[in-house]
């Protein structure tokens, strides 16, 4: 590292102390705490994102954000070459960054990271690294730490993409990397194309009636209600009517929200009586998250349509497809894709939701709790599903399988176009467009979800009727220390301490349909229970019995 580098990063770190008595660590969402003490955080992470960069030779995203946090809060995370989040083994030297205590001990770490992981300044491709934000307030300033950061590497250029999704960036990210056209113009273009080729294909006889061609979106007050308003112009249906799209004054994340709506099951500010019986969903702070919804009459009670749902459809849907792909007639073709099709949920799935999977002979595997675990996982599969009920999740499509089903396809239409194969083949394809195989995305799940109902000739109630749901109920206990339960086979069976297992074996066997495991936090020296049986009374009483065993065998000091 030449001196011009040495004093460029010196004199632009001197003006972003770190916050004192804080520490941060980098975890699945990034970076998140209150905004006004994360301008040092969010600099530091502009000097990652460039060597990000020069390490790989690939353009890296920076998107501040704090997703269905509170409107006070805000964050920032990497975006990797391939649009998936930063890769772990540089988790540790993010921590290290950020919690540098002056411009000397960083540039060290610097030097030192630098040396071990072979990064050259002096390189042909200079750093480049595109910016997002949500609608948040502090985001404006703390883009700027971003740029000064990014900027503090000699030769590294910031681009500003303006106010985005977070899946919008991550989209953006992985479409440049692979060469192609990557704006956010190209990203709605793609989404609505691919959605009005599926529209296109639905069966005839299929259509819906008019009222639930109606579909009434929560924006959270945030990002995604402002882009969706902006999307639906480019659909010719269904009717979207977005409310809290945060131009009516709303408060991001207050009262609204995916989050809020899966978590509280209550209907979100802006929605009542009126809206009984008809289809709604709702988005998070920064469009990750997708639920759907129906408002009950009573109570401003509603009945939610989570994540496990909305992989269910999904799952059913890619299964039709490649059925009818691989079928003549009555004969199945020799000579197919054996494409192999898997669904990735983790322990916090609900039972029913994997019981109807597996009926439906879909190979459903379980990872630990983590969107980069399922991510990862699912990533092995031809064509691999995953979500979690807090409605994050995405379809990925191996480069192998898309690259026969372009080529199928392509056959098929020379040979027999408009049959029903052929059919099959586009819609797969359309679907591989329409979804955003970066991370999860609120928006072209949502599209998604809207054109397989419609083929289905499914309201929501006939979706939400899949399967019902089996009561659960979560606990926190606090311990003296997390780390004494240790837990295998995707955090579903403890094996430390001794005995344990046995013990909540024995507590679920009094249960009809009892299920329970305990993990512990990542952060905290808690252990989360979770418990579910046939009724809600059984499961709570589960979920005590086993939280009572944390005391036994831990030391307890309570649970909520």
């Amino acid at each position: 590292m030449n001196e011009e580098q040495r004093s460029l990063l010196l004199k632009s770190s001197s003006r972003f102390p770190p916050p004192q008595g804080v520490k941060l660590s980098y975890g699945t969402a990034g970076f998140r705490a209150d905004a006004s003490i994360l301008e040092s955080t969010v600099y530091r992470v502009g000097i990652l994102a460039a060597l990000r960069s020069l390490k790989t030779k690939s353009v890296i995203g920076l998107m501040i954000t704090a997703s269905h946090n509170k409107v006070s809060d805000n964050g920032v995370k990497i975006a990797d070459p391939s649009g998936g989040m930063l890769t772990q083994n540089w988790e540790p030297f993010a921590d290290a960054l950020a919690n540098a205590s002056d411009p000397e001990d960083l540039f060290r770490l610097i030097i030192e990271f630098v040396k071990k992981e072979n990064i050259h300044f002096e390189g042909a491709c200079p750093a480049e690294v595109l910016l997002g934000r949500d609608t948040r307030p502090s985001g404006g300033s703390l883009l700027e730490a971003a740029k000064q950061g990014i900027s503090s590497i000699v030769g590294a250029i910031a681009l500003d993409m303006g106010v985005l999704t977070t899946p919008q960036l991550h989209w953006i990210v992985r479409a440049r990397n692979k060469g192609m056209k990557a704006s956010e113009v190209d990203y709605f273009e793609q989404l609505s194309s691919s959605f009005r080729c599926l529209m296109d294909l639905i069966p005839e006889g299929s259509k819906i009636n008019e009222m639930d061609d109606k579909l009434i979106v929560d924006g959270a007050n945030g990002v995604g209600g402002e882009k969706l308003a902006g999307l639906k112009n480019m659909l010719n249906s269904p009717v979207i009517d977005v409310r809290n799209s945060g131009k009516e004054g709303g408060v991001l994340n207050e009262g609204v929200g995916a989050d809020y709506v899966q978590k509280e099951k209550v209907v979100p500010v802006g929605f009542g009586p009126s809206d009984v019986g008809l289809r709604c969903a709702s988005l998070d702070g920064d469009a990750d998250r997708l639920v759907y919804f129906l408002v009950l009459p009573k109570d401003n009670k509603i009945d939610l349509v989570d994540g496990d749902k909305i992989l269910s459809l999904f799952a059913l849907f890619v299964k039709e497809q490649l059925a009818i792909l691989n079928t003549n007639g009555n004969e199945k073709i020799n000579n197919y894709y054996h494409a192999r099709l898997g669904v990735v949920q983790t322990a916090y799935a609900n039972g029913a939701s994997t019981d109807y999977l597996k009926k439906q002979d879909l190979e459903v595997l379980f990872t630990p709790t983590g969107v980069k675990y399922l991510h990862e996982k699912a990533a092995e599969f031809d064509i691999g599903i995953y979500f979690e009920a807090n409605g994050h999740g995405t379809i990925l499509f191996s480069e192998e399988f898309l690259c026969w089903l372009e080529a199928r396809d392509n056959e098929l239409s020379s040979m027999s176009k408009g049959s029903e194969q052929q059919k099959a083949a586009s819609r797969l394809l359309a679907v591989s467009k329409l979804i955003n195989q970066a991370v999860g995305d609120a928006l072209s799940g949502l599209l998604l979800v809207e054109a397989i109902l419609q083929h289905m000739g499914w309201s929501i109630h006939l979706w939400n009727a899949l399967y019902q749901d089996l009561p659960s109920r979560q606990l926190k206990v606090k311990v003296v220390d997390r780390t004494a339960i240790v837990t295998a086979n995707a955090e579903t069976v403890v094996v430390k301490p001794p005995g344990l297992q046995e013990a909540i074996n024995a507590e679920i066997a009094k249960y009809p349909q009892g299920r329970s495991f305990v993990r512990p936090s990542g952060t905290e020296d808690i252990i989360r229970v979770y418990a579910e049986a046939s009724t809600q009374d059984a499961a709570d009483s589960l979920g005590n019995s086993v939280a009572r065993l944390m005391d036994k065998f831990l030391g307890f000091g309570s649970s909520s």
